[in-house]
């Protein structure tokens, strides 16, 4: 045997040692960072992106997993007020001390307190009394004694049961089936949407007959109902008010003519003059194309404002609406109860995290007010102009603009903003809505957000005369006059947004309702 071939053996064999090395079992120490976020940070989160409503039922359910926290009374316990405001340049009030969240979840310095004193009974700014919102005067919420007159409403017999109860005097018992089945396919907007032929089948029965239940159902209240289509339900209606003639049949026949303008060809083929088919056309707008609705199951329901913003001297006031605050407060004397009995290990160890739960409940509640209050302040801050003289003054808005301003993360304020809304004098907003895109300025001037392009487009096409009807070529370069540089096909885009037709279509509706004048 040659010494390269022994050389090339001894190679392959710590080849294969140094394999067998890396496939066997050893110990290696490696130094990794990751970020993990804590329950009680999550908890925070959560509450942070919850409207006033929605917190309250939150803390109600916190309620009911933490036998040591509860809700004072107006008697009760007395609130920990927020720090001392202090007034800026700008003129409102702002907390005093920076309370944002430490990036391991842990709340600033502002936060710290003493929970294991026996003096100390102050566990949140919720906690506080009459003053955050009543010291504006804006409060929307029926507390004081005044009486909330919407408790008192009953609900409307939804559509369903009002025609119920009239086929039930107008059928036979034997007819109460094919009548129910009837009624079943007649929607919200009292339109019947089945199919007569297939119900006949299904339902075993001749098809005049079914036809004969229905024209007694379309004279049911509200005239109108069971109707087929809109010209079906206009002619119910127009039967009802015996105005219903050839030339009223004519032109319920051709509404997609009325709808085009074509008014010419309506008064040839109904036989009318310019009198009489405005006298008609004044009449199908004094019907309902949806009767049924006025029996709709939904109830509106209110915006209850989280923030309230009212002129205040040369500034502003931004308070909280404290009437829609949860007031939690820990009982303590329940703990010390609890605490100084007789327990085991694992009783111990619960009562404990029940008043770690409390305590931080208790100090996210205040963290969350105090950020919701800077993010505000400083919302008022960047549109005061729209607060002074309307949507028209709304400059463009992005969240890192606000993050910014407060030292925030911008995902903090996107929280803060969702689902949350404030109260000023010139109604209630979303505070979403105080964030606009923003369009170019002509000649180097400030770009303007597209609520303010929206709205004055609205208000120039609202002055329009009918003889001079603007297109939007015309409102570009109107605009254009006004320091906004516009493109045709965003003018376009902004009008369709806010539901104006275009200039073809508002020249149509308003020759028909000179007409109809």
């Amino acid at each position: 045997m040659s010494v390269a071939s022994i050389s090339a053996k001894d190679s392959a064999s710590n080849g294969a040692k140094r394999v067998m090395a890396a496939l066997g079992p050893r110990l290696d120490l490696r130094q990794t960072q990751s970020l993990v976020m804590t329950p009680q940070l999550q908890q925070a989160i959560r509450l942070l992106a919850l409207s006033n409503v929605e917190l309250e039922a939150a803390v109600m359910e916190e309620l009911d997993r933490n036998p040591l926290l509860e809700i004072a009374d107006s008697e009760g316990e007395s609130a920990a007020p927020l720090p001392e405001a202090s007034s800026n340049e700008f003129g409102e009030s702002e907390p005093a001390a920076d309370t944002a969240l430490s990036g391991d979840g842990s709340p600033g310095e502002a936060l710290d307190a003493d929970f294991d004193s026996e003096t100390y009974h102050h566990d949140s700014a919720a906690d506080g009394g009459p003053g955050m919102d009543g010291g504006l005067g804006m409060d929307g919420a029926t507390g004081g004694g005044e009486i909330d007159f919407d408790l008192f409403s009953s609900a409307l017999p939804s559509l369903y049961d009002h025609l119920m109860e009239q086929a039930a005097s107008a059928f036979d018992p034997a007819e109460l089936p094919l009548a129910r089945a009837l009624l079943d396919d007649v929607d919200e907007a009292g339109y019947f949407s089945g199919n007569l032929l297939l119900l006949s089948q299904r339902m075993n029965v001749p098809l005049v007959r079914v036809e004969r239940a229905l024209a007694v159902i379309q004279s049911f209240d509200p005239t109108g109902v069971g109707a087929r289509s809109l010209g079906e339900c206009l002619a119910l209606q127009a039967k009802e008010a015996d105005r219903y003639d050839p030339c009223m049949a004519a032109l319920l026949d051709r509404l997609d003519w009325l709808a085009e303008g074509k008014l010419s060809q309506l008064k040839r083929v109904c036989g009318v003059d310019d009198e009489d088919l405005a006298d008609m056309i004044r009449e199908l707008r004094a019907y309902d194309p949806k009767p049924g609705l006025k029996f709709s199951s939904e109830t509106t329901q209110s915006i209850t404002p989280d923030v309230f913003v009212a002129r205040r001297g040369a500034g502003w006031a931004i308070e909280l609406n404290s009437a829609t605050l949860p007031r939690v407060v820990i009982n303590r004397s329940y703990y010390s109860e609890l605490a100084t009995g007789k327990q085991d290990k694992q009783s111990s160890a619960w009562l404990s995290e029940c008043m770690a739960n409390a305590n931080w409940l208790t100090r996210a509640l205040d963290q969350r007010q105090r950020t919701i209050i800077r993010v505000a302040t400083e919302i008022v801050k960047q549109q005061e102009a729209f607060f002074l003289n309307g949507v028209e003054h709304l400059r463009p808005l992005t969240l890192r603009t606000i993050a910014d301003a407060i030292e925030m993360h911008e995902s903090t304020v996107s929280r803060v903003t969702s689902n949350k809304y404030l109260s000023c004098e010139r109604g209630v907003f979303e505070l979403k809505f105080f964030f606009t895109s923003g369009v170019g300025g002509s000649d180097g001037a400030e770009g303007a957000s597209a609520e303010a392009v929206k709205s004055r487009i609205k208000a120039l096409i609202a002055v329009e005369a009918p003889d001079a009807i603007l297109s939007d070529d015309t409102l570009v370069e109107m605009l254009k006059g006004e320091g906004f540089e516009l493109a045709r096909r965003t003018v376009a885009k902004y009008r369709e947004a806010i539901g104006l037709g275009s200039s073809v279509q508002r020249r149509r509706q308003k020759a028909i309702s000179a007409r109809a004048a």
